[in-house]
């Protein structure tokens, strides 16, 4: 990339045409200091190892054992922090990416963790960075040649430390459901279960709770949402690599009408009703095992113990009853974890895929409630 305006001698301009000059010469668009993320290289040694040419990529690495939720840097001289770089995506625990500053010069980074800490860097120059990393303790800069660590911005904790997770807000209102853990840091739930919350509060199965400002990513149509969680959550489950059967025994495990019923998981049995949702809808299936409010969110798992879907709704019983006079049984949906797998995936997250044909043996029910007992997550949405 070119630094700053230069001549062409008539010669190649004659040769390689005036579009080129008139391209090598026009101003970057703004904001010029936000490049975003660019494809990681093929190995460490393709980073900068001299800043002789100054050049202003690095690497955010994330050894934490919480996912970076939101990722700000801008030049020294700016007021503002600018748009969040990464997107709706975020960075897992143990894993990196490569971003580019447009300019040389100083800069200021920060970042927003999933349990809402938050950490700072300043005057950190891009040319001689290689490295911005974030740690259970905050953020370090490595440079080149072992350049001095970068200032804390002030008035913050000295080398980068995290500030203090801002004091909860008094939200009152409530509403519950279920996720299930699909990757480390990662849990998938029912977009409905998180949406327009003010905080939303995540209760692994030995007993943990996190606070979540908001989800990671959604998808309204297929009513998926992606929450950041600590790495060590729990373990993740495994996804059925074919297809479901109508007929097939299913099991569910979850957390219906907290509060009314157990404050621990329930887990109910039932069979593939049908191969579609109301409607035809292809995206869902019709399950006979029973679902309450709060289930929403919770993993629905062969007698394998692999995920085939993912508790969404239950039909109405009451309208039912009163629009033909007859009131249905235990009508319930479920989303396809073929779809739950298509949006995994699109969020860049890798989840655990059982083996063709699946696994060998049919387990009973407590056997299933085992497996996904550890997985599950209990989700408080406060508005």
């Amino acid at each position: 990339m070119f630094r700053r305006p230069f001549r062409l001698l008539p010669a190649l301009l004659a040769t390689v045409g005036a579009a080129l000059a008139i391209a090598a010469c026009a101003p970057a668009p703004p904001p010029a200091y936000l490049a975003g993320p660019v494809p990681p290289p093929a190995a460490p040694r393709d980073l900068p190892s001299a800043p002789a040419t100054c050049d202003t990529r690095f690497r955010l690495a994330n050894v934490s054992s919480v996912p970076v939720a939101l990722f700000f840097f801008s030049p020294a001289s700016e007021p503002n922090w600018g748009p969040d770089q990464l997107g709706d995506r975020i960075l897992p625990p143990g894993r990196a990416m490569i971003f580019r500053a447009a300019y040389p010069g100083p800069y200021d980074f920060r970042v927003v963790m999933a349990d809402r800490r938050t950490a700072e860097l300043r005057q950190v120059d891009v040319c001689t960075v290689l490295e911005i990393t974030v740690t259970d303790a905050g953020m370090r800069a490595s440079h080149v040649d072992g350049a001095a660590v970068a200032r804390a911005a002030p008035g913050a904790r000295p080398g980068g430390a995290y500030a203090p997770a801002p004091a909860p807000a008094p939200y009152v209102q409530r509403s519950t459901g279920t996720g299930f853990i699909v990757a480390r840091g990662a849990v998938v739930t029912n977009r409905h279960v998180v949406e327009n919350c003010g905080r939303i509060f995540v209760r692994a199965a030995d007993g943990r709770e996190v606070a979540i400002s908001r989800p990671t990513r959604t998808d309204a149509e297929r009513d998926l949402a992606l929450l950041a969680v600590p790495g060590d959550f729990g373990p993740p489950l495994s996804f059925r690599s074919g297809p479901v059967r109508r007929g097939e025994g299913v099991v569910t495990y979850g957390f219906p009408l907290a509060g009314l019923l157990s404050s621990g998981p329930t887990l109910t049995t039932g069979e593939v009703s049908a191969l579609s949702g109301i409607g035809d809808n292809a995206a869902q299936i019709q399950i006979s095992a029973p679902v309450q409010p709060g289930s929403s969110g919770g993993p629905l798992l062969d007698r394998q113990g692999q995920v085939v879907g993912m508790v969404v709704a239950k039909l109405n019983a009451a309208r039912v009853a009163a629009r033909l006079g007859d009131i249905p049984q235990n009508v319930n949906f479920a989303v396809r974890h073929e779809e739950v797998l298509d949006f995994l995936r699109a969020s860049g997250i890798r989840p655990l895929i059982g083996p063709p044909g699946g696994v060998r043996g049919e387990r009973n029910a407590a056997e299933v409630g085992e497996i996904a007992h550890p997985s599950t997550v209990f989700i408080r949405c406060e508005r």
